[in-house]
């Protein structure tokens, strides 16, 4: 492990990696119906975030309700929220200059220092790149396709990844 004697950080996003939506092109439309995104949620994702040897924290517009609607469907106990600060104008336009995701900047800081890894639908090389130019420490950017969420080969990536620091 690094130097520092806290457990890595995974940055969680809810829609997309752990609520899939959106239509997978190789395959036929799914029917949903307007409550059934919450009906998607396993215990058995909730089990695999928790095997992982990390500290999990919300990274998700859904904020603290994340932890009052997706934490107990999937098993896992309150976690840390990451709270979104408004964004300056500046860093609205340098990241739209930069093609950086609107979390890319407040992960970074939150993270402090620490290694992390990051699991979003959102994420581009640009965050990667931003990210390796503006993080002391270690960073994992995992992409997550919003159709598909986190998959057993996105789990493996995560645990190798996290085992290696």
């Amino acid at each position: 492990m690094t130097g520092h004697t806290e457990r890595p950080l995974l940055f969680l996003d809810v829609d997309g990696p752990l609520l899939p939506f959106g239509e997978d092109p190789q395959r036929a439309p799914r029917v949903t119906t307007p409550d059934s995104h919450l009906a998607r949620l396993t215990a058995e994702v909730g089990r695999r975030l928790a095997a992982l040897p990390c500290e999990l924290v919300w990274a998700t517009t859904w904020e603290d309700e994340a932890n009052a609607e997706i934490a107990p469907r999937i098993g896992l106990s309150r976690l840390p929220v990451v709270s979104w600060p408004e964004s300056t104008e500046q860093h609205e336009r340098e990241d739209q200059w930069f093609g950086l995701c609107w979390k890319t900047r407040t992960l970074v800081t939150w993270a402090g220092g620490r290694p992390f890894a990051w699991v979003d639908d959102e994420i581009t090389d640009a965050d990667g790149e931003w990210v390796s130019a503006h993080h002391s420490g270690r960073a994992l950017l995992h992409h997550v396709e919003s159709y598909r969420g986190l998959a057993a080969e996105d789990f493996t990536a995560l645990d190798q990844w996290l085992r290696a620091l």
